[in-house]
């Protein structure tokens, strides 16, 4: 006698059970990565080591690692580390695309969502070449951490809306409330990107012996910078009270506490560093409290809707 065979659904049941288990593992270590080469690129510039390795893609001519006898000392470990590190990155971009092309194929957010974290795992590496190869020109390395911030924010879409069912999703707090969130996501927007103007106009250029910046005035720029800051808190505030009174649900209003809850950690650590010269132990701190409210600010507008079943 032979055995039946399986049915379609006694297949696919393994299949969505590993899918259960892995998928928010594989997102969640993607989202970790892109915040953890933020902090590691942060480090880079802020001890003086982007020129560790003077040139791209080997480390010094003739080697993709660093050498005994390079000048740069210990800056080329830094920077070395730095790029090593992007091998991860790549891994677990591809990994992402991977888990969700397997477990997640009808959900086209996710799928593009995916898309963008590889693809921008590619732009970083090149525009990490360029920004070498151009001596840390402020405006490249700008662009890295910002590009940076867009990756972060395509990773923690994923694991935020990849637990969620598709389909459509029903506003779970007023409409006038979700605009008003997007306007303030566009604040933030602003807000990093006068903040990327302030370090490259600041002490901290990126190479300990060649400093390259913008030629603004550093103090001009960090009070444009807090009055962007200003402004970005009084819309969290607004977003924050306006889900508590119209939100359906609890969600909304607990996601953009949180976010209220990193601003002014970010605050506080930001007037640290202005009055205290700029340590750049304390600018590392601003740097990942950056990333962790772009995280935050992602998490609470994907809270403002909820799926429908």
């Amino acid at each position: 006698m032979t055995a039946a065979p399986a049915s379609p659904s006694t297949v696919a049941a393994p299949t969505a059970s590993a899918g259960r288990v892995w998928l928010p593992t594989i997102l969640l270590a993607n989202l970790v990565a892109e915040v953890l080469i933020v902090v590691t690129g942060g480090l880079v510039r802020l001890t003086g080591s982007g020129l560790g390795c003077p040139t791209w893609p080997q480390c010094v001519p003739g080697s993709y690692t660093p050498v005994a006898h390079q000048a740069e000392g210990w800056h080329r470990y830094v920077e070395f580390g730095n790029r090593t590190l992007t091998s991860v990155v790549s891994i677990a971009a591809i990994a992402t695309l991977y888990a969700v092309w397997r477990w997640c194929r009808p959900r086209r957010d996710l799928r593009v969502a995916a898309f963008v974290v590889l693809g921008g795992v590619g732009v970083q590496a090149v525009l990490g070449g360029i920004t070498v190869r151009t001596g840390l020109s402020p405006a490249t390395v700008s662009a890295h951490f910002l590009v940076s911030m867009c990756l972060v924010t395509a990773a923690a879409y994923l694991v935020f809306r990849a637990p969620e069912g598709g389909g459509a999703r029903a506003l779970a707090v007023h409409p006038l409330v979700e605009r008003l969130g997007w306007l303030t996501c566009a604040v933030a927007a602003v807000v990093l990107l006068l903040g990327t103007v302030v370090t490259g106009s600041g002490p901290h250029s990126g190479d300990a012996t060649q400093p390259a910046r913008f030629g603004f005035d550093p103090r001009t720029v960090s009070w444009l910078h807090a009055d962007a800051v200003t402004l970005f808190v009084g819309l969290v505030v607004a977003v924050w009270v306006a889900s508590r009174l119209t939100g359906s649900s609890s969600a909304p209003g607990r996601a953009w506490a949180v976010v209220f809850a990193v601003t002014m950690a970010q605050g506080a650590v930001g007037y640290t560093q202005y009055f205290t010269g700029l340590p750049w132990v304390v600018v590392l701190v601003h740097m990942l409290l950056a990333t962790l409210l772009v995280v935050a600010l992602t998490r609470a507008m994907v809270r403002l809707r909820s799926t429908t079943r």
